[in-house]
């Protein structure tokens, strides 16, 4: 059985934009019905939506047989959790509130095996390996990791330049969100200077040969990032998506519910 290799990172290689959805809904059919609509990429977020290992699990089988490539952030950047799920075949991470280089680093090395790293070796047990059957799976694994840290601090802000320069970094995700309410600006994820900080940063990550990253669900917006240098760009969430169909549908019928807001922060 040959190693299945990261078309996500290949395209990032490429400088081809990817276009992606977020998943939150934390459900292996709704995820095979988000995977049969194209994307690029869906996002499996276990650090805001109700996911867990088996859950994770469970979508990226339902959407194995599509060609949207399955990103997973976790709630946090834990080598042990990062080891779990690496088993469980994801090899493109995302990993939240990455402040440092020094962070950085240790991400890169969790996600590699010895002696580049200290990801622990018992691909037998996994299903990253078709357990075992994969003979080469530890010699070739490495290669095919893809590591996406998230500036979405002013810390992060600050060190960015570091952050990009830590060899085994793919791409740097900017949490619009995030960042809006560290320089003070909560619930302004499209506030001017936010904006505009993204998009310095998204030439910064670009001019150093890295992918920079966006959730952006305003089309104008995103394509303004993609213009500025992004390269994988989230631009929906099911949630949301599906909050707006529902609350839509049932104001055709009760006039009393029209007009009520969907928080779109992202």
């Amino acid at each position: 059985m040959d190693m299945q290799r990261n078309k996500f990172k290949q395209s990032l290689l490429a400088g081809k934009p990817q276009y992606g959805l977020w998943l939150g809904l934390s459900e292996s059919f709704s995820a095979e019905i988000c995977a049969g609509a194209g994307f690029d990429w869906l996002l499996i977020d276990a650090e805001h939506g109700p996911n867990d290992l088996r859950t994770i699990l469970s979508q990226l089988q339902a959407t194995a047989p599509y060609c949207s490539q399955p990103v997973v952030r976790p709630p946090q950047g834990d080598h042990v959790l990062i080891k779990q799920l690496l088993e469980t075949g994801v090899q493109t991470l995302l990993i939240p509130m990455v402040d440092s280089a020094a962070q950085a680093a240790g991400l890169v090395q969790a996600m590699r095996y010895p002696p580049e790293g200290i990801r622990g070796v018992g691909s037998a047990l996994a299903r990253a390996s078709r357990w075992g059957r994969i003979g080469d799976y530890a010699q070739r694994a490495n290669d095919e990791m893809c590591l996406l840290v998230q500036v979405e601090t002013r810390a992060g802000m600050e060190n960015l330049d570091a952050i990009m320069q830590v060899a085994g970094v793919d791409g740097v995700f900017f949490g619009a969100a995030d960042l809006a309410a560290s320089y003070g600006h909560l619930g302004q994820s499209t506030h001017p200077e936010i904006v505009a900080m993204i998009k310095d940063g998204l030439r910064r990550v670009s001019a150093a040969g890295k992918a920079g990253g966006v959730l952006c669900g305003e089309r104008a917006l995103a394509l303004e990032y993609r213009d500025a240098g992004a390269r994988f760009i989230a631009v929906g969430v099911d949630t949301l998506l599906l909050a707006a169909a529902t609350s839509a549908l049932a104001a055709q019928y009760k006039p009393e519910l029209a007009g009520r807001a969907i928080a779109t922060i992202y």
